[in-house]
């Protein structure tokens, strides 16, 4: 029999695990839907938090620019754990400080209105000695205020710039990886540079070769018949016509006029309205960047176009630019199969290449079922 009691209570205990058990799982069956916005709104509060703890150390917080996003949310969601205990904790100061002063004062003013009340200490206050006791006490509120609160208020400023910022890199480490932006660097340019020669060789030469041996037609011409020249002069300007605009294209190329006219925007709107898929352009406001920045997210977008066009299978793309915690981020949708490999062609291999130059990140998710999702970050800073 005295087992019984005990019986209960497991059982009882039992039940209770069960419930809680289940109704997690329908929060988290809730939750998962927003997860998405609620870790962008995690990341808004975070880049908030840099901006603030930044200007009140007068010190800016280093910002994350060059970590993967995985590693960023994990720092983030570490740093809203931290606000939601020690911030809380430490937020109690300032506000307890306030209310005690306003709280005393009051009670030593009214007192004879309410005699017996009692001060923040639950002691009753009924004479004029006691409300300057509790007078006593709002003056001990407001010196914790004058010299505590500040004390506390700058050090979890720095206990929270510190689990907001990337880790400080070793000497070593930040050699190794100037070292590979570096190559990086060398190996987009001499990648740029075969393709301008392949573009000169294989077009614009080819086209001028074409203008000199109509040339040399209409010299014949002109030297038996100079009346029948006339077809070959037409000819031949055309293949000069034809020339000077390969020639333009391969100018363009390599830095478009578009950019320096009209600013990425407009550049980028202008790679959206002539893809051969329906694509949207979700611009938000931006900065001037760097020439070369603008250069390179623009690369990136017609890349990334050119590739989904090629081998993606979609009927709809997305674009995406926006400045975001010092950097230029571009995302590229397409709503395709999936599966693209960075480490297959040349396509992807080069958008890695052009942004690794700039000690940016690149990250491409394309799971097979698609979509996929090319999104790059060059950072705009010194």
């Amino acid at each position: 029999m005295t087992n019984q009691p005990r019986l209960k209570a497991w059982r009882f205990l039992a039940f209770g695990v069960v419930v809680g058990l289940r109704a997690l799982g329908l929060l988290v069956r809730m939750a998962l839907p927003h997860q998405p916005r609620v870790l962008e709104a995690v990341g808004q509060l975070a880049a908030n938090e840099r901006d603030r703890v930044g200007r009140y150390l007068a010190t800016p917080v280093p910002l994350p620019s060059t970590e993967d996003s995985a590693t960023t949310v994990r720092r983030d969601v570490r740093w809203l754990t931290l606000q939601a205990t020690a911030g809380i904790l430490a937020g109690l100061l300032p506000v307890g400080s306030v209310t005690g002063i306003a709280q005393n004062v009051l009670i030593a003013a009214f007192w004879p209105f309410l005699p017996g009340v009692t001060s923040t200490f639950g002691m009753p206050v009924r004479s004029w000695s006691d409300a300057a006791l509790t007078l006593a006490t709002a003056a001990a509120y407001g010196l914790m205020g004058v010299l505590v609160v500040p004390h506390v208020a700058r050090w979890y400023a720095k206990v929270s710039a510190a689990r907001l910022a990337p880790p400080v890199q070793s000497l070593a480490e930040r050699l190794a990886e100037v070292t590979a932006t570096r190559a990086a660097a060398l190996e987009a340019h001499g990648i740029e540079l075969q393709r301008i020669e392949r573009s000169l060789h294989d077009g614009t030469q080819n086209r001028l070769v074409a203008v000199v041996m109509q040339l040399g037609l209409v010299e014949r011409a002109l030297m038996r018949d100079p009346a029948a020249a006339l077809p070959s002069v037409l000819t031949a300007q055309n293949a000069a016509t034809d020339a000077l605009a390969e020639l333009r294209q391969v100018v363009r190329s390599i830095y478009p006029a578009v950019l320096a006219e009209r600013g990425l925007s407009e550049a980028v709107a202008s790679l959206a309205a002539q893809c051969a898929i329906p694509c949207t352009l979700d611009e938000h406001p931006l900065p001037r960047a760097p020439a070369a920045v603008e250069a390179a997210a623009y690369f990136v977008v017609a890349e990334a176009l050119t590739n989904a066009v090629k081998h993606s299978g979609a009927d709809r793309i997305a674009v995406s630019l926006r400045a975001e915690d010092g950097a230029l981020v571009v995302e590229v949708t397409d709503n395709g199969h999936g599966g693209a490999d960075d480490g297959q062609g040349t396509g992807l291999r080069g958008i890695h290449h052009r942004i690794a130059a700039f000690d940016g990140t690149t990250k491409i998710d394309s799971p097979l079922g698609g979509p996929t999702v090319v999104r790059v970050a060059i950072p705009t800073g010194p």
